[in-house]
């Protein structure tokens, strides 16, 4: 069974015996070998005292990022930033995080062009490559089985969000909202629309992503819940900035359907 804090936060463990092994006889691990073999664990903020089992939030709906979350990311950043900014960009020579839209958002409207040009040569390359990823369609059918409303932001054009409708044969995600909205992630614009959009409270809304930079802040921002699809444990959320640490964090969207069955009550929006 999967515990669920007053304030949550979550480890991912990769199976029971690994938990065993280095937590045994804990309550994580106890919930671990209840829930394996991909468990989620949730647990209070800084492992708070004060514990409440059991206790469950309010969902209304999820929203999800697309590239990398949806769907399996094919898109080669590391070369496209290159690309656009040139290898002797400072934060291409430190390894610094790259804001590839902040970056260009100031340069001339010609350098813009060639620059967005680059960003549309890769993203058609993807486009071509587009796969969905494992577990999407079990929570899109689970959050559609409880009329838990299902939305959509990313930082890609509506091509994209287009063709993804289409290929996967998916009820649409609405709002879906591509980076012609604009502030886009991490601002907490998107989601506050989509929010209002639905007549929902952000804090009875779950953000879904797998970028800490954006979709966590984006929904820290906003007010909501934060999942953090992490699938290579990229990501040590002790280590991370306040903003950008989720509520639960997650290695496939498999695990989703747990979280939301066990953490939370699924009330739809009427």
């Amino acid at each position: 069974m999967l515990l669920c804090g007053t304030v949550l936060r979550t480890l991912v463990q990769s199976s029971a015996s690994s938990a065993m092994a280095s937590s045994s006889g804990s309550i994580a691990a106890t919930a671990v070998a209840a829930a394996a073999p991909a468990a989620v664990v949730a647990v209070s903020h800084q492992q708070q005292q004060h514990h409440h089992q059991h206790q469950q939030r309010t969902l209304r709906g999820v929203v999800f990022d697309m590239d990398g979350t949806l769907t399996v990311p094919t898109i080669d950043f590391a070369s496209m930033y290159r690309r656009v900014l040139g290898d002797d960009h400072p934060r291409i020579v430190s390894g610094s995080p790259i804001d590839i839209l902040h970056e260009i958002a100031e340069w001339s409207p010609e350098k813009q062009v060639q620059a967005y040009a680059i960003i549309a040569e890769y993203e058609k390359q993807a486009l071509e490559r587009l796969q969905i990823m494992p577990g999407a369609h079990e929570v899109c059918k689970l959050l559609d089985s409880k009329e838990i409303r299902r939305g959509l932001i990313t930082r890609n054009v509506k091509e994209s969000v287009d063709l993804f409708h289409s290929r996967f044969e998916l009820q649409e995600f609405s709002p879906a909202l591509s980076r012609e909205f604009k502030p886009y992630k991490p601002s907490a614009a998107p989601l506050l629309h989509i929010c209002n959009t639905w007549g929902a409270s952000p804090s009875e809304v779950l953000m879904v992503g797998d970028s800490a930079k954006d979709d966590i802040v984006c929904g820290t921002r906003a007010g909501a819940m934060t999942c953090l699809l992490d699938e290579n444990d990229r990501y040590e959320v002790s280590q991370l900035p306040e903003e950008q640490r989720p509520d639960f964090k997650v290695r496939t969207l498999f695990e989703i359907n747990s979280l939301l069955e066990s953490c939370f009550r699924l009330e739809p929006l009427f």
